[in-house]
Order: structure tokens, then sequence, then C-alpha cells
């Protein structure tokens, strides 16, 4: 690497962390962060734990943000150092570090770019991740299986913590459903750019002759909403059936009737759990699966309406096709929506996802 390229990312990472100032509001940051520091000094402040433990994630979130920028500053400052010795003086394990360096700061900044883009209401919060298997039998229902495998390698990837909160066996391999909680500061905020039908196409390891099989799931995302937010939902709108939970790999499987299925009759929306041993809790999981689903339906209806006032064609349905994954004729991931593609698909099915959730969320800000 040349001292110019040097002098290009550090002038490059100056002139984000002036654009994170102004976006930030410093100011209005340091406010909030005391105030919230004066609402844990009260004495009565665990009385409600859950409301408290929210309170000190925001505060830590915060804090988070701002010392992050303070990093990034300081890591600007120690390249534009490093470039200022070595235009005095050659020396290779300075400029070896100061390599090393601006590539670790480049990555920084637009790591906090992307996690600036998340500013929706919910972007925060922790996602809700249904996979379903369309038409095709084991053929699709190993592809579920596989996507189930990606977004749970993606979650480890970001020290997300991911619970199982339904799963519904293949009849011969894969799966037919399942659902993921999976926890974590934006889990909901990158993950909504995975809702959708993901498409394979690939020689089928379950087909004899070795043809060509297409297969097709859909994901759905929706945030884990507070549970201060009020849904009413009428029970005579609700069909509830309870079952047998039947666990993934023959594991932990309930002998009694404890999953609970809820169908909201005028939606048709259908939620599933199965985590619990407890029908009870089951039945609560699901209640909160449901108002989450119903929630995120009523805001789709808002935007799809604001879309119609401006005149815009947007999409906003379930089941639009977004991601093609072709194993043969040749290894190719693209994304319909934002024209990202890689031939690393190896890399793409053990969770490298990053880069089509970049591309995503800034292609989100142009339409």
């Amino acid at each position: 690497m040349e001292i110019s390229e040097l002098n290009n990312i550090a002038a490059y990472a100056k002139e984000q962390v002036k654009s994170f100032r102004r976006s930030l509001d410093l100011d209005q940051l340091e406010e909030d962060i005391a105030a919230l520091e004066q609402e844990m000094s009260v004495p009565n402040f665990w009385d409600k734990q859950e409301k408290a433990q929210k309170t000190i994630d925001e505060l830590n979130q915060k804090k988070s943000a701002l010392e992050e920028l303070t990093q990034l500053s300081n890591g600007v400052s120690d390249l534009e150092t490093a470039i200022s010795l070595l235009r005095e003086e050659e020396d290779p394990e300075l400029m070896k570090e100061a390599e090393s360096d601006a590539i670790a700061l480049k990555k920084a900044v637009d790591d906090y770019e992307l996690s600036m883009l998340l500013d929706g209401p919910h972007d925060h919060s922790n996602a809700i991740l249904e996979i379903h298997p369309g038409a095709g039998g084991t053929e699709s229902q190993d592809w579920g299986s596989m996507l189930l495998r990606m977004y749970t390698r993606w979650a480890e990837h970001h020290n997300y913590e991911v619970e199982m909160l339904d799963y519904q066996s293949g009849d011969e391999a894969g799966i037919k459903s399942v659902t993921l909680l999976i926890k974590g500061y934006n889990a909901f905020g990158y993950l909504k750019s995975e809702k959708g039908v993901h498409r394979l196409v690939r020689i089928s390891p379950f087909d004899a002759a070795g043809k060509r099989h297409t297969s097709f799931c859909s994901v759905e995302v929706t945030p884990e909403i507070d549970t201060d937010i009020t849904i009413d939902i009428n029970p005579d709108d609700l069909k509830i059936d309870t079952y047998r939970a039947s666990g993934a790999g023959g594991q932990h499987i309930n002998k009694t009737s404890s999953a609970v299925r809820i169908t909201h009759i005028p939606t048709g929306i259908v939620v599933q759990s199965q985590a619990q041993r407890s029908q009870f809790k089951n039945r609560d999981q699901a209640m909160s699966m449901l108002k989450a689903k119903l929630y995120q339906l009523e805001e789709e209806k808002k935007e799809a309406h604001l879309a119609e006032l401006r005149g815009e064609q947007k999409e906003i349905g379930w089941g639009s096709q977004i991601r093609n994954y072709v194993f043969h004729p040749y290894s190719m991931v693209k994304d319909l929506r934002t024209g990202y593609e890689t031939g690393n698909i190896a890399a793409v099915m053990d969770g490298d996802l990053d880069p089509f959730i970049d591309a995503y969320l800034k292609w989100k800000l142009e339409h």
C-alpha cells in the first residue's frame, strides 16, 4: 500500500466522522445519557425489572455510539500521525502497522455508517424470523434447513442469541417450518432485509437422475414489539390448537400437547410456539408473535397508503422474490432488489450476509 492510499483512507474516514457527528447531535446524545443515568439513580428503579433492563440497554447503546465515535476520531488522528512520520522517513515496520490500522479503520467507519442507517422505530429490536418452504416436498424442505443454518451462523457471527420458538421437521429431510427469536441490538434492523422469497437452483441430492431443481422458501421477519404497545385482538377472531412438540433432531420432544398454534381468522395469520414445556407459556409466546405480526401489518398498510399518496409504486406485500442462490451450472448469489451479487456462495451459506444487508439498507435510502 502506498502513502497516497493511506492518505485517501484517512481523508475518507475523517469526512465520514464529521458526517456522523452532524447526524448524531452529540449535545442531545450526551443529554440523553445524563437523563438515563439520573433515572437509574432513583431508589425504586428496580421495582419494575423489565422496564429497568430496557433503560439500562438504552443507556449502554447510547454510550456505545458515543464511545465508538470517539474511537473512530482517535483512529483517524493516529493514522494521520503515522502518515506524517512515514513522509519524513521510510519505516517498513511502521508502514506495515499503518496499513493494518487503515484497513481496520475503514471497516469500522463503514460498519458505523451501516448502524446509523437503522433509524426505523423498531430497528433496534430483537427479530422473529420464520422460514416456510414452498411446494416441492423434500427438496424445498432441505432448502429451508440450509437457510436455517445460514441465519443461525450469521447470528453467531454477530454474537446474537438464537432461540428456537418452533420447529417442524420435514418428512424425509429438512424442515416444514421454523421460527427463531434472534436477540440482539439492531437484529430486526439488519434482518428486515431478508423478508421475501429465496430461490435455490442446484443439482438435487434427492434426484437419482441428477437433474437440476429449483426450490423456494419464504422468509418472514417481524420485530419483537414492546409489551407496552397495545394491540386489540378479539378472542372470537382466534382459532387456538394444541399439538405435541417436535424438537429438532428428535431432542426435547414433549410427550404432552404443550405446543400451541394460533390462527387469526380475519387475516389468516398463523403463529406457532413450542419452545416452552408449559402450554400456557407457549400460548403467551404465540400471542406475542401474533401481536407483532398484526402490528407490522398495520405499519405496512400505512406505508403503502403514503406511497400511493406520493404516487410511488412500491411492493410491500409478503412473498416477493428477493434473492437467487445458484449452485449449478455456475455459482452465484444475487439480490434482485439491489443488484448486489457474489460468486462465493459457500461464504454466504456460512452466514456472510453483511454485504447483502449493507447494499439493501443503502438501496432503501433511495427507494
